[in-house]
């Protein structure tokens, strides 16, 4: 049955003459704030830095806190507990938290296929409870190849990574040479190829799991990076914050956040603030610098991947017309504490010495880097993955698209959120969001487009909120309300205080009120509650 459509087809703030554009939406995993060079990082990220330098990099945008939650916005332009994922891929049969997106929505695949795209997705699903919940084939994706669920090995294809639909023809990868971020590269250019073929306009969904733990790089990536960490969490922290002061992206006299705190979930004697690099032995200091050398290897390896495939639709005469979006899920994941876990996620550490460092993020082992360097990864923000403080939910985000952005190498202050992109999709696309689908009333959008921002207006909306995990957050304007899981709210100026340093709630209780009674309203129309 066909979608019953509403709304207007090509947005007034389009040139006339645009054609219907490509849109290549590429999501990393845990990637903190201030990974990526253009956004402070020591990382070796070209393409990306590139594709700023020829585009836009937003300072205030904004994910869901945490992986699934993200993903379902990103994907149906609702919050997350509308689309039926406010926690991960559990089915706890309240209407907020049922683990995968419901009837309600529907994805950006769906509604662009509608309007003659092409549409694929490469990369990490984790919207799926079980084998009997929607896959990407089964919602608007006509090709894919990735992980249906959260993460797993990068070294191994069997059984981890599939084809769909399953009667697609299948790379075969030498056991020994797959990586997954390669692999994903490979099928992005396979299946924009495939639009090529077809004559279509394409939408590609290209959600890596790196640098999602298990950290897992190949040996050369992680040489590039095995002598830079050993400085520690505190001197790369100094060094991002100085780079992002000279390049624009905060003003100057702006303050390294405190160290953040940590709490770790398996082990709940393991809490406290994370300690100064120079208190840590220094056995303990080299095996948390391979474990940083680790995850930048993964980052810059997925940079590469990016630079295939933006070159791809540069030798085909793509590049101008794709609009090119690239974010994070989350920030950076301090699971569970400054030390980092191994084996699986959950309590137990290793601590690598002599021959055991080398051995760190082949393809046997299992890391994370803990919260001391996912402190530093989300410089200078506040807290980490989880949480509502900047360091949980701000995201860089690059746009890149010449054809229709005059602008180079420019900030955008315009306040944004991944329910953003579906509308930033359906307005350059002259695709119309429906109704109704399969008979079923499909949720009105939330978002806003970016389209405004593109030409440096504003966008204007009355708030956005978050919930994850019993923490909350809103934004009216330049004021934030936060509280963690069961604490008191804290209230902060953003406009002057993008860093959450000063906590105005006992000034202000007036705000206060009027904040939370707002974020309350919310979170009863978008099924925050009932909680499981």
């Amino acid at each position: 049955m066909p979608l019953a459509l509403s709304g207007t087809a090509r947005a007034k703030d389009l040139s006339p003459s645009t054609q219907q554009p490509n849109i290549l939406l590429i999501l990393a995993d845990d990637l903190g704030f201030s990974d990526i060079g253009c956004y402070g990082g020591e990382v070796g990220t070209p393409n990306l830095d590139a594709l700023a330098a020829h585009g836009l990099r937003f300072k205030q945008f904004y994910n869901c806190t945490r992986c699934c939650p993200t993903r379902a916005s990103l994907l149906t332009g609702l919050y997350p507990h509308q689309a039926g994922v406010g926690l991960m891929t559990r089915d706890t049969k309240q209407p907020g938290y049922r683990g995968h997106p419901q009837p309600n929505t529907v994805t950006i695949a769906e509604v662009l296929k509608s309007a003659g795209y092409h549409t694929s997705m490469v990369g990490k699903w984790h919207l799926s409870v079980g084998d009997k919940s929607p896959q990407p084939t089964d919602r608007g994706f006509d090709e894919f190849y990735g992980m249906i669920g959260g993460y797993n090995s990068f070294f191994n294809e069997p059984p981890f990574y599939s084809r769909l639909p399953v009667d697609r023809k299948q790379r075969l990868f030498p056991a020994a040479e797959f990586y997954a971020t390669d692999a994903f590269a490979d099928y992005a250019i396979d299946f924009v190829a495939l639009a090529r073929q077809q004559k279509k306009p394409f939408f590609q969904y290209l959600a890596f799991n790196a640098p999602h733990f298990p950290l897992q790089a190949k040996p050369v990536d992680i040489a590039n990076y095995s002598s830079v960490y050993a400085v520690g969490w505190d001197a790369i922290r100094a060094q991002r914050l100085a780079q992002q002061i000279a390049i624009g992206l905060f003003p100057e006299g702006t303050q390294l956040t405190p160290l953040s705190e940590y709490k770790h979930v398996f082990a709940k004697d393991r809490q406290g603030v994370n300690p100064r690099w120079s208190t840590l032995a220094a056995d303990r200091q080299a095996d948390l610098a391979r474990r940083m050398a680790i995850y930048a290897g993964m980052v810059a390896c997925m940079d590469r991947a990016i630079g295939r495939l933006v070159d791809n639709l540069r030798s085909n005469g793509e590049l101008d017309n794709t609009l090119i979006f690239f974010l994070s899920d989350n920030g950076a994941c301090a699971e569970w504490d400054p030390f980092g876990f191994d084996t699986d996620s959950g309590p137990n550490n290793v601590l690598h010495t002599g021959a055991m460092l080398k051995q760190m993020g082949g393809p046997k082992t299992y890391h994370s880097y803990g919260s001391g360097w996912a402190n530093a990864c989300n410089t200078p923000l506040r807290m980490y993955k989880h949480d509502c403080h900047e360091g949980g939910i701000r995201t860089p985000l690059i746009v890149h698209w010449p054809k229709q952005i005059t602008a180079q190498n420019a900030y955008r202050d315009q306040v944004g959120h991944v329910i953003d992109i579906m509308a930033t999709c359906v307005a350059v696309s002259g695709a119309r969001y429906p109704q109704a689908r399969f008979q079923q009333p499909i949720t009105p959008l939330e978002g806003q487009s970016l389209l405004p921002a593109f030409a440096n207006r504003p966008i204007h909306r009355d708030y956005l909120a978050w919930e994850h995990e019993h923490n909350r957050a809103i934004r009216v304007g330049d004021w934030k309300l936060l509280s963690r899981a069961n604490e008191p709210w804290q209230l902060y100026d953003l406009k002057t205080d993008s860093t959450e340093m000063h906590d105005l709630a006992g000034l202000m209780a007036d705000k206060v009120t009027e904040l939370s009674a707002i974020w309350q309203t919310w979170a009863q129309r978008t099924n925050v509650f009932p909680r499981p």
